[in-house]
This record gives C-alpha cells, structure tokens and sequence, in this order.
C-alpha cells in the first residue's frame, strides 16, 4: 500500500508524530479503528458499506458536507478501478484526506512573526481555552529567542485579565492591561505604544468572544483592525480563531460566524486530545478554506503543536496499517 507506508514509514520515528498519535487516541480508538474492522471484515463493497463508512465519519465530525463528498469519490473510485477488496479502500481514503486538505497548495502553519513588531490578534468564544492558548502561544515564541508581550483586549470580564496576567508571568513576557470595562481598542493602541518604547518583537493580543449580538462584535473587531493598522503597517499579521475540539460541530458554526465578522487567517484546535470528534480539522479547512495553524494535544505548556496534516493522518490512522 504505497501512499499509506510511504507516508507512515517518514513519521513513526519522528517525535512529534508520536504526539500526534497520543492525543488523538481517542478519535482513533473510537472511531477509525471502527473502521479498520469493517473493511478488514471481508465485507463487500456494496452501499450498506458506504453507509457505514459515511456514519463513521460523520460521528468523527468531518463535517456532512464534507463526507458526502468524500463518500461519492469513494463509490466513483471503486467503479472507475473495479475494485472488489474492501480493505484496499484505506488507501483510497487516506489519500483523499490529505489530497482535500493540501488541494495541491502549499499550507503554510508557521505564524506571521518576522516584522519589527509583529501583531498576533486572538479571536473566539469564552470557554474554548483561548486565554491558555495565548500563553503556550507566548512560551513557544519566547523559545524562539523573541521578546513576548500579551495583550489584555478582553475588558469586559476581569477574569480574563486576571488570567492572562498569571500566564504572562508564568511564561516570563511582559503584560500590558488597563482597566476593566475600557475600550478594547485604546487597549490595542496603547499597548502598541509600549511594545514601540521597549524593543517587543510579539505582541499577542487577546479579545472578547461575545457572540449574543454578532454586530457589535463586528463593530468591535473591524475598530479593533482599524486601529492596530493605523499603528503597525499590515497589522494585524494574524488573526487566529481558537476553537474547543470538543464542542465538534457547534465549533464549526463559530468559526463561520467569526470568519463572517473578520479576516481570520488560521484556527487553532484547541483539546484535541480530549474529543473522539477530531475530524473537525478536515471540516473547518474544507468548509472555510482556513488553514488550521496548531492544535493542542495536552495541558502542558508545551503541548501546542504547529498542525502537520500528514502528522494528523498518522494520528488519525496509525492503528489501521
């Protein structure tokens, strides 16, 4: 089986695919060993098949625009190549996955970080691990020899503040706030100032995710746009949907609700490690053709990967071959 071994054979070695194989045990002992078990069965390739193949995707949450479509190549592929051996449909389908996310692209994760002063903007609901995303964030750069600022945008609830004060200094970066109930955008715009005056190279920037009234939010975030770009040239450089992995499809509708309100750039997974639904990265690239940037496989710190969609595929599927 040439693609899957090929593919395989490059990341069993490798630590970080190893990783990905861990955090993604659930999804795959749930879900994609299910699978392995009905085409290793003998059974055959008829639409009682398809239909269970279609169910076992569609509970990994890939999305059911994305699994019909994925079952409908699946059933034209049989026919153009008349195959009979239910088990030679893993090579199809590990194919194909990787084939719609690539779609023959290069996918760049790496974030945006080479400017003078380079502006990350965080963006998605409360809940979704969003303040602890920016701190792994932040030690993962300050890794990478540059100098961390986190920026405190979500003024309405002093819990977030309070928050991301405790990982700034859990990371060891600086830390810019102001009082609670202020505007998020003189927040933006003072602590740009700062990081001007203090040699910062990051800023990480953390915002409100209220999404009950959708236009303020809007209006919030496009005022948020307008005054970091007034300061810093193309600011901000990324703008990162964080979204819990768990939540599965309820996920999805808010990275569609976001992606309407703002120019997101990348998502980031958080949870990946705690849901057997992790096929929502194979969703969100092909229903919002955003590309995901990382995603989270644990609670440490250092549990933040940057998302190799190979290395996915590995975690998805290293029990089946």
């Amino acid at each position: 089986m040439g693609f899957i071994k090929s593919l395989f054979q490059s990341k069993k070695q490798k630590q970080t695919a190893q990783k990905y194989k861990i955090g993604m045990e659930k999804t795959r002992q749930n879900v994609f060993n299910h699978l392995n078990d009905i085409l290793e069965s003998g059974a055959k390739i008829n639409d009682d098949l398809f239909d269970d193949i279609e169910e076992i995707f569609i509970m990994a949450d890939m999305g059911v625009d994305v699994v019909v479509s994925l079952v409908n190549h699946l059933r034209e592929t049989v026919k153009l190549k008349n195959i009979d051996d239910a088990e030679a449909l893993k090579e199809i389908i590990v194919e194909e996955m990787f084939k719609r996310y690539v779609k023959e692209d290069i996918v760049d994760t790496n974030l945006d970080t080479d400017h003078a002063i380079s502006v990350l903007l965080f963006v998605g609901v409360n809940g979704v691990g969003k303040t602890t995303t920016i701190g792994k964030v932040a030690a993962l750069l300050k890794n990478q020899g540059k100098k961390v600022m986190m920026v405190a945008g979500d003024t309405f609830r002093a819990g977030a503040i309070n928050q991301l004060r405790i990982w700034s200094e859990r990371v060891g970066c600086d830390f810019y706030e102001k009082e609670p109930g202020s505007d998020p955008s003189s927040v933006m715009f003072d602590a740009i100032n700062y990081a001007k005056n203090h040699d910062v190279d990051v800023l990480l920037c953390d915002t409100a995710g209220r999404l009950q009234n959708k236009t303020n939010l809007m209006k919030e975030l496009e005022k948020i746009h307008k005054v970091i770009g007034r300061e810093i040239e193309d600011a901000p450089h990324e703008t990162l949907l964080v979204i819990d992995a768990t939540t599965g499809q309820n996920g999805m509708s808010q990275a569609k609700i976001f992606n309407e309100v703002t120019k997101l750039t990348g998502v980031i997974l958080t949870k990946l490690d705690g849901t057997a639904k992790g096929g929502i990265a194979l969703a969100v690239k092909e229903t919002l053709n955003i590309p995901i940037k990382m995603i989270g496989l644990g609670e440490k710190i250092e549990d933040l990967e940057y998302f190799d969609i190979e290395e996915y595929i590995y975690g998805l599927f290293s029990d089946v071959v």
